[in-house]
């Protein structure tokens, strides 16, 4: 049989067309927050005060959850100088935390590290510095990790991945055997697909549980173990979510062992007589999908049969719906949906997105192993999964447009932040899995469109047989190539017998399913968008860990956020001198790196008229910012070489215009000053 590849459908190009373009709208302008971020401080990071603080107060962009010991204030030595006792500065919207400070510090530069969880479950970490009377070098050293980083945020990163496949594959699983194959209950690979999701997702739930308390907090994975820390970890509303979904994947097992039980054996009693094309009794019409026996029962019991198994049917339905809905609710209620504007609507839709796409991924992955597993899958199994399949993708992308409007916020967070980025590169991964799965709509309509009497044929033949429902064969009869095997009263050779046929047979089924185009055409694009799909959610998974585009963007305005700043031009001036004595003209040369409030290096050229280095007995640097009446705040760099000073992590408090005085003595009596206002960014 010869056959063309298949042609792009005018309704089907709109359909993707639209689809696309509603994925595509997902960037639209919009305010939301998660994640949390600092917005403020007091004091401000680098400030420079004339006397010793109170305390210390941090401000947040939303609700954070933080211990006595989430500030920190390290003096220049490193010891801590805060009471260790938090308080809740905060009023309203206003989320404000601080610790008070013990009186009578000395002058230097001191230290605020501080660490908390945010609103959505994800931890954040940060540290800045202020200085008392004038900046000072500091021992402080700070973690390099960052929060929820290293070996600890690997391992929870893998769990949270499992987590998302388990799912994913159970509840798909699931709905494709209940919506689209009720047969494939009693399917064994089918089974143990649902199974091992599962087990998958119990695992990957435990292991976050026991990694919650490291992740959020210490990051030594020894600490996993810590019950004290896993106690605490229960009272969080994290904890209190993962609880909650171990006991649903508890009602979840009670439901696999109906599906695969009691449900198995009505499905495959009534699907393989509709199946196999087996004639059904007068009257039991009805019965094609509620449980006639191919063996002919009388009319009552086929009916009762129906009804029963369209009562079991309805009850597994609903009941699967409300346990899948409810393991997605665990991570609605705990992450991005539950923080930010309209929680109330964000948190069901967040939910529906998460069905639509194990329907979809789920499904998808059953299909498959279907498909190259238990080739018996029908024609009917697969067109109900295409309609269900594309109801799924229009319900992901308004979901999925709903949910980026809160996340992103604006155009420029779309290329400028790293939750935009990923989320452009999440687009592409649905833009081409619609497209792949455009091209397995096609190869399920060419199915569709030959006639019963091919798949009979098969049937007869072996080809469409289901390997899970086949009886081998006995010493004496028929073998399934239709050969009568010697007789043989010898048990051993009758089972010999029986292997070799049943080897045979499941050859002869190979064969004729792989010579089936279309059966092979869909195989191979289901396979594309399986592996298509498993990127999908590792960027994805990516993706709910990653500081939402708006926050990122508002914590860039308010200073206190991760995104980097506007790029600055280290300053460098060049000032005449003269001090008035023998050799007491030149120039020097100060560098200012690199030029913006915060940490900085300052080097120091002198030069003599005549271009060389001019090796004066002493200098010093003054900042003064006028505007915020700062300063002047007193520099002496160290000698580096002949005619070069340096000094390093020089604070500058605040952006401005600052006024530079430079000092140079070229004697015991010669000396000058000059001065010159520079931008400092």
């Amino acid at each position: 049989m010869t056959t063309t590849a298949p042609r792009l459908g005018t309704a089907t190009l709109l359909r993707l067309l639209l689809i696309t373009a509603a994925l595509l709208g997902t960037v639209l302008t919009g305010t939301a927050n998660a994640h949390a971020a600092l917005t403020g401080s007091n004091p401000k990071d680098g400030a420079v005060l004339a006397v010793a603080p109170k305390d210390v107060t941090l401000t947040f962009s939303e609700q954070v959850a933080l211990g006595n010991d989430s500030i920190r204030v390290l003096d220049p030595k490193s010891k801590r100088v805060d009471t260790g006792r938090l308080k809740n500065f905060g009023s309203g919207d206003l989320v404000k935390y601080g610790v008070d400070l013990h009186s009578g510090l000395p002058d230097g530069t001191y230290t605020v590290a501080w660490q908390a969880v945010s609103a959505d479950s994800h931890p954040i970490a940060g540290a800045f510095t202020f200085s008392v009377g004038a900046p000072s070098k500091t021992a402080v050293e700070l973690p390099k990790q960052e929060a929820g980083g290293g070996l600890v945020g690997t391992l929870y990163g893998i769990a949270r991945y499992a987590a998302y496949t388990g799912f994913t594959v159970l509840v798909g699983g699931a709905a494709f055997v209940l919506a689209c194959w009720p047969r494939g209950a009693g399917v064994r690979p089918v089974q143990r697909l649902v199974v091992c999701g599962w087990v998958t997702l119990t695992a990957a739930t435990l292991a976050m549980l026991l990694l919650r308390n490291p992740y959020t907090g210490s990051g030594e994975l020894g600490d996993a173990f810590d019950l004290t820390g896993l106690q605490a970890v229960l009272t969080t509303k994290t904890g209190a979510a993962l609880v909650s979904r171990l006991l649903l994947l508890g009602a979840a097992a009670l439901f696999i062992a109906v599906l695969f039980g009691a449900y198995a054996k009505r499905a495959t009693e009534a699907e393989g007589a509709a199946e196999t094309g087996v004639p059904r009794p007068a009257g039991t019409e009805d019965a094609a999908d509620g449980g006639a026996d191919a063996a002919g029962d009388d009319p009552g019991a086929a009916v009762d049969r129906a009804k029963e198994k369209q009562d079991l049917t309805f009850g597994l339905a609903v009941g699967g719906t409300v346990v899948a809905a409810g393991i997605a609710a665990t991570w609605a209620l705990s992450e991005h949906a539950s923080t930010g504007i309209q929680a109330g609507v964000a948190m069901p839709v967040d939910v529906l997105h998460l069905l639509a796409v194990a329907a979809w991924i789920g499904g998808l992955a059953t299909l498959l192993v279907a498909l190259h597993r238990a080739p018996s899958v029908g024609r009917t199994a697969v067109l109900r999964f295409s309609r269900l399949a594309f109801w799924s993708v229009v319900v992901l992308a308004a979901t999925g447009l709903y949910q980026s409007w809160r996340q992103v916020g604006s155009w420029s967070a779309l290329t400028g932040t790293s939750y935009g980025r990923l989320l452009l590169v999440k687009i592409g991964l649905v833009a081409v899995l619609v497209g792949v799965a455009w091209i397995s709509r096609r190869w399920t309509a060419r199915l569709s469109e030959r006639p019963p009497e091919a798949d009979d044929t098969r049937s007869e033949t072996g080809g469409e047989t289901d390997p899970d429902d086949r009886a081998a064969p006995s010493a004496g009869g028929e073998s399934p190539t239709g050969e009568a095997p010697a007789p043989s009263d010898d048990p051993v050779r009758a089972a010999q017998l029986a292997r070799q046929g049943a080897a045979v047979a499941a050859a002869t089924r190979k064969r004729l399913r792989d010579a089936d185009p279309e059966r092979s055409g869909l195989r191979r694009s289901v396979l594309a968008e399986a592996g298509v799909a498993v990127v999908l959610l590792a960027v994805t998974t990516v993706l709910t860990s990653t500081e939402p585009g708006r926050t990122e963007e508002q914590a860039a305005r308010a200073g206190g956020g991760t995104a980097e700043a506007a790029p600055t031009k280290p300053v460098d001036v060049t000032l005449p001198f003269d001090t008035g004595g023998a050799n007491g003209k030149g120039t020097a040369r100060l560098t200012i790196s690199p030029g913006r409030s915060g940490a900085n290096e300052v080097h120091l050229w002198t030069r003599s008229q005549d271009k060389q280095p001019l090796d004066a007995p002493e200098v010093k640097l003054a900042f003064t910012l006028t505007a915020e009446k700062i300063g002047p705040l007193p520099l002496v760099p160290e000698r580096v070489a002949a005619g070069h000073w340096s000094a390093s992590n020089i604070q500058i408090p605040l952006p401005g215009e600052w006024q530079v005085r430079i000092t140079v003595r070229t004697s015991d009596i010669d000396q000058t000053t000059v001065e010159k206002n520079v931008r400092i960014g």
